[in-house]
């Protein structure tokens, strides 16, 4: 009977040790670990028995009360965080305390935006400072064109028309201007960029106060400050030439070289229209081959119908029987008709018979007067066969009616006096190797031309120095990244021009022509045709400022070597003439000739000027 006391008695031992680690109780510090509870002894008892099971029931379910709450918790908290989730946007709760826990890193960019954003305001008052410099500048100086290119020869400024395609000092300064104002514009919107930038949220880079609505930048009114110049063909007046197919005026051209030469042609044209004769070109034994560097027969293919003819031809139609039957001489002083003894012995050495020289009027190469149509045609209108008046380089008949794009003559043709076809297909092919869609021409004449320069009021001979800022600033204005250089000008000049032309801290290439490759190409047209020349330099040098060779007449053209330079010289003019910007010689033809085809072929810009027009050197050389 004892034996199921006492294996109650260890099961209810069993299950208060099990309450009491339940309840984790902490331990009796009194009580040593192998100490026996003293209570033990009464749990004999059976009321004290059922006493203490009731009291350990109730703590034991009370115990697993608890317990069960825990587990009911540890279940419904992650489905109310789905609830939550689905039911409200939780980023966008939280969003502000993300941005503050980066406060840090938030700091950081907007101090680095404050800093460009000061930068950005110096250099906008930097800018501002220097338009207001320039205002100054400007308005100290007579609004005109270059003061040194009034003082050319009135050749240069009756042939070439260079008034109508330089645009004015005044129109250009408004377009800087204007430029000027919307660079700021531009740099005030940038700093305010810098500005918002770190206050901009990862997912969207508009704030609302980026609109583009009046910003000329970007609304289609931007500005182009070296725009091409408006001719105005359709207000050009003309006059048909419709030639009598027996009746022939005889070219005579001799002051000067190859761009006096062609602007002496382009006269004599218009002359031969008044007096509705055919015009001869002269022979490559007495002139230049002109045929070399013009297209003859694109002449006639403009007008529709035979105006011109070469010597050769002329020569056949008359079976070598050549006779000019009167030599009016449009030029009395300084010699009749402008030419001298020598080349009437060439004439004569063609086989060209001809009467005494006559003058039609007192006429001087240094002060040519201002002829009419009417003027014109009255003293040189005669039933002759076959006429020669001479050189007209210096004849003013109608200079703004000469001066027009596209000269006075009614034809469908940009221009009557062109480089041949293949010199121009060359200049294009030159250009698309080396040079790209926009870049600035500059002739840079330097040979004989400190004399020349010197002895005009004012000189027209800049300083290496001055005339790299005048260029530089040009070259700023058309934003090009490359200048072609023609010019005759020494190793040395060029040279220092090079690492004087500086842009934002970089250098502005100066390209010149290079010597014959057979590795490139783009001149092998030239050679093929046998056009090939020394090719080495920008032969811009053969024209001649004064018009003449020192002794008022030019040297004969008949040297080959001498016209593949021509053939050189008229490629150089060809790739000026094809520029974005042209930036010319004062005083020279071989400049007035580039204009002249500019202006025809409508590719003048405004930003077109003299080197350093409206300026002076700022040094100048004492005479001998």
């Amino acid at each position: 009977m004892e034996r199921p006391d006492s294996s109650s008695s260890d099961e209810e031992d069993d299950r208060h040790n099990l309450i009491e680690q339940n309840e984790r109780k902490p331990p009796n510090p009194d009580r040593s670990t192998f100490h026996i509870d003293d209570d033990g002894v009464d749990r004999h008892h059976h009321h004290s028995n059922h006493h203490e099971f009731r009291s350990q029931l109730r703590r034991r379910f009370g115990s697993l009360n608890s317990l069960n709450k825990r587990y009911m918790f540890a279940v419904f908290l992650p489905l109310a965080i789905v609830v939550l989730y689905f039911s409200i946007d939780v980023r966008n709760l939280f969003s502000t305390n993300l941005s503050g826990i980066r406060f840090d890193s938030f700091s950081d960019r907007l101090r680095e935006s404050e800093l460009r954003a000061l930068y950005l305001l110096r250099k906008q008052q930097l800018d501002f400072f220097s338009l207001w410099n320039h205002t100054f500048n400007d308005s100290s100086s007579p609004i005109s064109s270059n003061s040194s290119s009034n003082n050319s020869s009135s050749s240069s400024s009756s042939s070439s028309g260079s008034g109508s395609a330089f645009g004015t000092q005044q129109n250009l300064f408004i377009e800087d201007l204007k430029f000027a104002l919307l660079r700021q514009i531009s740099l005030n919107k940038e700093i305010q960029q810098v500005l918002l930038s770190p206050h901009r949220s990862a997912n969207s880079s508009s704030t609302g106060l980026e609109s583009d609505s009046g910003d000329p930048s970007l609304g289609g009114y931007g500005l182009n400050r070296c725009g091409k110049v408006d001719q105005k063909i359709s207000q050009r007046k003309t006059i048909e030439w419709k030639p009598n197919s027996n009746k022939y005026l005889f070219a005579i051209c001799l002051s000067g070289q190859m761009s006096n030469h062609l602007i002496c042609l382009e006269k004599h044209m218009f002359l031969a229209a008044l007096l509705n004769r055919v015009l001869v070109i002269p022979s490559s034994k007495f002139d230049y081959s002109y045929s070399r560097v013009l297209d003859i027969d694109h002449i006639n293919k403009c007008l529709g119908r035979k105006v011109v003819i070469t010597f050769e031809e002329f020569a056949e139609i008359k079976k070598n029987n050549i006779h000019i039957n009167r030599f009016i001489c449009y030029f009395s002083l300084p010699r009749p008709c402008y030419v001298d003894d020598e080349h009437i012995k060439k004439l004569k050495g063609l086989g060209i018979t001809m009467g005494k020289l006559q003058s039609a009027w007192v006429e001087d190469v240094t002060k040519p007067n201002k002829r009419t149509v009417q003027d014109f045609q009255a003293k040189f209108s005669t039933n002759d066969d076959v006429i020669a008046i001479g050189d007209v380089f210096f004849a003013d008949v109608e200079k703004e009616w000469v001066m027009q794009p596209g000269g006075p003559l009614a034809h469908k043709c940009n221009t009557l006096i062109e480089p041949s076809r293949l010199i121009i297909l060359t200049a294009q092919r030159f250009i698309q190797t080396f040079l790209g869609k926009n870049f600035v021409a500059l002739h840079f004449r330097r040979h004989g031309f400190l004399k020349f320069c010197n002895a005009k009021q004012p000189s027209c001979f800049f300083p290496i120095p001055q005339a790299a800022d005048c260029i530089t600033r040009v070259v700023e204005r058309a934003n090009t990244p490359v200048i072609y250089l023609s010019t005759d000008a020494a190793d040395s000049e060029t040279s220092l021009l090079q690492s004087l032309v500086l842009l934002n801290g970089k250098t502005v290439p100066l390209v010149r022509r290079p010597a014959r490759n057979s590795a490139e190409k783009w001149d092998a047209l030239l050679y093929r045709h046998g056009l090939e020349g020394d090719s080495q330099w920008g032969l811009c040098s053969n024209d001649s400022s004064d018009g003449t060779d020192g002794k008022g007449i030019a040297v004969g053209g008949s040297d080959s070597d001498a016209t593949n330079t021509k053939v050189e010289a008229m490629l150089d003019k060809t790739i000026c003439a094809m520029s974005t910007v042209f930036i010319g010689a004062p005083g020279s033809t071989f400049t007035e000739d580039i204009l002249r085809l500019r202006k025809d072929w409508g590719s003048a810009s405004v930003c077109d000027e003299y080197l350093c027009q409206g300026e002076e050197p700022n040094f100048i050389a004492d005479n001998e």
